[in-house]
């Protein structure tokens, strides 16, 4: 079979996605609030891993040691200066290698503020090569919302991983979308370096499953920040884009890996998605947080009747969404701190045995629970299944939930009450969600900084007018 060989128009999923980031507006003041808090929560999760993770310090800093890049980004909570592409990676991989950044589900899951490694690490190094002309911080907000939109509209239908592929493909999409804007490009450049991130291989989705999960699933979405940083300063010294790299016959992205399918873009690029992103404020995967609430309440009821978890409990039922059946459901040993933080059964064992919301250091080698046989013993006695009514609300745009219910028997028969959390802490329909991210941020900054260092910092991210390199100075070590 013959193919055509003129070059044709870009596909049209590109064009809506430059015309967005290049022409439309965000009105929405509920929008730029959620921005500012969704700011400070990545550069807190970005301090948490610094001060907590020797594993992600040890990837850190400049790629020939020593070497400082001139008006390069200023690495937060530490003194390194590093060219775009090394930021990217660093900033993208410090917040969130902990897994405790914000989430969105869909068809697909992913991180929105991944973008952020990205973004920042443009914008400081722009702001500080243009001095005269610096990067504000609304036009870093700006492009913050409109990253969050592109990966999170993309999300809602497409199913990345049913094709073996890591969501972080979107990531790099959205990414090389705004850091083309940050960096001045035409219009037609940015198409050119978008049509490059989806021309690329992208990732499998291998090192977040069993039995290969591990902890590039951590810095992932750093790899997808360089990535794009890189394809827009090949595009900035003349190379050209593919315009129809989705579409084109037997080559193209739907054919050779969507099987034949065509992406789905749910609805218009607006700022819904920011208006409506997910904070962790439990450091659980996603689909596991509402089931760590529900455990916590268990462990309560356990300890008023005098009960223990691993002395009475003889079963733990848990019903949950098709996402967690896939993503957190394990069964077996588990090798490393990236495999227990995507163990359902891990987080409750822990709650229930401790009495106490898990932490970040439970799932580490060295903590107690990591070697405790409790932990395992109560693991194989949980009982887990998909409720189609959790999987269903998941879904429904109108109600978005991300269920979790448990219910204990212990050792006599009697079955306590059974906990449903529906929307969990942190979900956007909570009223308590906003304070308590800015909690979080003051406890993960207090690791590293003064207290009046950090409110100094809140007053800061009001700003509109401040250049993004004064701002990131405040996160100097």
């Amino acid at each position: 079979m013959s193919l055509p060989s003129e070059q044709p128009v870009y596909d049209k999923i590109l064009v809506d996605i430059i015309q967005y980031v290049y022409h439309t507006t965000i009105p929405s003041s509920r929008a730029y609030e959620r921005a500012r808090i969704a700011l400070l929560d990545a550069l807190g999760c970005a301090i948490e891993t610094l001060s907590m993770s020797p594993e992600c310090r040890a990837m850190l800093g400049p790629t020939v040691p020593g070497t400082i890049v001139p008006n390069g980004f200023h690495l937060p909570g530490t003194s390194y200066i590093l060219d775009p592409l090394k930021g990217a990676f660093d900033m993208g991989s410090m917040i969130r290698y902990l897994d405790h950044n914000d989430a969105y589900p869909g068809a697909e899951w992913g991180h929105p503020s991944d973008n952020l490694g990205a973004l920042l690490a443009v914008a400081d190094w722009q702001s500080r090569t243009r001095s005269e002309n610096s990067i504000t911080l609304h036009t870093l907000l700006t492009a913050q919302i409109k990253a969050y939109e592109i990966q999170g509209v993309l999300q809602v239908a497409n199913a990345f991983n049913k094709h073996g592929l890591d969501h972080t493909i979107l990531v790099k999409v959205a990414s090389t979308a705004l850091t083309s804007y940050l960096l001045k490009l035409t219009e037609q450049q940015a198409l050119a370096a978008l049509s490059q991130a989806w021309q690329d291989g992208q990732p499998l989705r291998t090192f977040r499953q069993a039995p290969n999960a591990g902890p590039r699933k951590g810095w992932a979405a750093g790899d997808a920040c360089m990535r794009a940083v890189h394809l827009n300063l090949l595009t900035m010294v003349g190379q050209p884009g593919a315009p129809s790299v989705l579409t084109a016959p037997q080559w193209g992205f739907h054919h050779a890996i969507m099987q034949g399918k065509d992406l789905i873009v749910a609805r218009p690029y607006r700022s819904w998605v920011m208006e409506s992103v997910f904070f962790k404020l439990i450091p659980a995967e996603g689909h596991a947080i509402s089931a760590a609430e529900a455990a916590l309440a268990i462990a309560m009821q356990l300890k008023v009747r005098g009960l223990s978890a691993d002395g009475d409990v003889k079963t733990v039922y848990i019903r949950t969404q098709k996402a967690a059946m896939t993503i957190v459901n394990k069964h077996g040993k588990l090798h490393n701190a990236a495999d227990r933080d995507h163990c359902l059964q891990y987080i409750i064992a822990v709650i229930l045995l401790k009495g106490s919301v898990i932490d970040t250091a439970d799932y580490m080698d060295d903590s107690p629970w990591a070697q405790d046989t409790r932990v395992d013993n109560l693991r194989e006695k949980m009982v887990v299944v998909e409720d189609e009514v959790f999987t269903r609300d998941y879904h429904d745009q109108k109600v978005r939930s991300g269920a979790n219910a448990i219910l204990v028997e212990v050792g006599n028969g009697e079955r306590l009450d059974e906990i449903v959390v529906e929307f969990p802490i942190g979900h956007p329909k909570r009223s308590d969600t906003l304070n308590l991210v800015k909690e979080k941020f003051r406890a993960n900054m207090s690791n590293m900084f003064e207290k009046r260092e950090v409110e100094n910092i809140l007053l800061a991210v009001e700003s509109d007018t401040m250049p993004v390199n004064e701002f990131m100075d405040l996160f100097t070590r």
